[in-house]
């Protein structure tokens, strides 16, 4: 069961009863169990099941070296059992002071419909903003209906695209969107992340 066991986190944020937590090296069984009854999103975009190591796969996981930022984050939303119901990974600082990079953001399947997704993400757009995001950024795999209507419906715009990108069993193209926070603008966004402008080509997972 994708169950924390107890120790000392602090809470980031809570909401409707669930509250989210910064995942520990103690935590990858439960991260593990989570992708284990929730495979959809890796059936969705990679084409396979999770596997075996999945859970400290994803803990370890680090961007590449061309691909800065200052802290990254893994966390849970769990409800009042401490089973996590969703999971999010993200950046900080991630290419240009500001700009936040979503990597990951899965909700268990059965909650999908429930508004969960929407209230998680809200609040943690609102918390991401509070540490000093101005822009948000993240890649959808071009297909993926729900997860594009989903991030539409949040505000993200499309940036632009990049073809060709290998994610587990299948190449997809990945459309790259951005969210403008507080007095910023699109085109200060794209002169900070020169990578997102419509005109520069080539594949990046990210």
């Amino acid at each position: 069961m994708a169950q924390l066991t107890p120790r000392d986190a602090p809470c980031l944020f809570s909401v409707n009863g669930l509250a989210a937590v910064e995942l520990a090296a103690g935590d990858v069984p439960a991260l593990q169990a989570f992708f284990e009854e929730n495979p959809l999103y890796l059936e969705s975009v990679e084409g396979r099941p999770p596997g075996p190591d999945e859970g400290r796969g994803e803990f370890e996981s680090r961007p590449p070296p061309e691909f800065p930022f200052t802290r990254r984050w893994l966390v849970a939303f769990v409800d009042d059992s401490r089973t996590i119901i969703g999971i999010a990974d993200f950046l900080a600082d991630s290419l240009a002071a500001g700009v936040w990079h979503i990597g990951l953001f899965v909700i268990a399947t059965a909650r999908h419909g429930s508004g969960d997704a929407q209230r998680l993400y809200a609040a943690l757009e609102n918390w991401m903003r509070s540490q000093g995001a101005g822009y948000l950024r993240l890649g959808v795999v071009r297909g993926n209906a729900r997860a594009e209507r989903f991030w539409a419906r949040m505000g993200f715009v499309e940036v632009r695209t990049r073809e060709g990108v290998a994610m587990g069993r299948r190449v997809n193209t990945l459309r790259v969107m951005a969210k403008v926070l507080g007095d910023g603008s699109l085109e200060r966004y794209l002169q900070l992340v020169a990578r997102d402008r419509p005109d520069q080509g080539g594949a990046a997972r990210r």
